[in-house]
């Protein structure tokens, strides 16, 4: 299968802003405001969900997954919370899915998470200087696009520990098997 790209994560932002203005005026049309947005944000956050269990090499679990989204957005649908923790309850779903299928290493996962709050603030920015519910996405997504850029495994910084000094005399390494030594019979008693 074929890694996603920028280029294709700029596509995919470009789709969801019109989906998501499109969208939109449908809902408002048959909805109150509030539950229309909220519907909005469900549907997108889904369709992403779908996008990224679609690009990714891993394919156990994809029906939990999907399960798991429906019932935490159901709960969080039922629980009413502000629109900010709706919100941010699917972005952060959408932040665990990839950290699951994308990612090998903790540092990545908290690399991405950091992407993840820069394209949220980004997106609220775009929001409240346009007006712009397609300029928001648009942010949202094209940010999001950057994760190909995280690598899947960070290296963990080396301790000291870590490093192995290799003797180059003899009576360097005669010096470090009787530290050794004394080391383990020190830590029998």
């Amino acid at each position: 299968m074929k890694e996603p790209t920028f280029l294709e994560g700029a596509g995919v932002a470009l789709a969801a802003s019109l989906a998501g203005s499109v969208l939109l005026a449908i809902l408002g049309s048959v909805f109150p405001g509030a539950s229309a947005v909220r519907l909005l944000v469900a549907a997108i956050s889904l369709a992403y969900v779908l996008y990224l269990l679609s690009r990714s090499r891993e394919r156990v679990g994809r029906v939990t997954v999907i399960a798991a989204w429906f019932l935490a957005s159901g709960l969080v649908w039922l629980m009413a919370p502000s629109f900010t923790l709706y919100v941010m309850a699917h972005i952060g779903f959408i932040w665990l899915v990839r950290s699951l299928y994308f990612y090998s290493s903790v540092l990545s996962a908290f690399a991405d998470l950091g992407l993840t709050g820069l394209s949220l603030a980004t997106a609220t920015w775009a929001l409240s200087h346009s007006g712009s519910v397609f300029l928001s996405i648009w942010c949202f997504f094209l940010i999001q696009a950057v994760f190909v850029a995280i690598p899947a495994r960070l290296p963990a910084k080396k301790t000291a520990s870590q490093f192995t000094a290799v003797p180059e005399d003899r009576f360097q390494r005669a010096f470090q098997a009787a530290e050794n030594a004394v080391r383990k019979l020190s830590s029998v008693q």
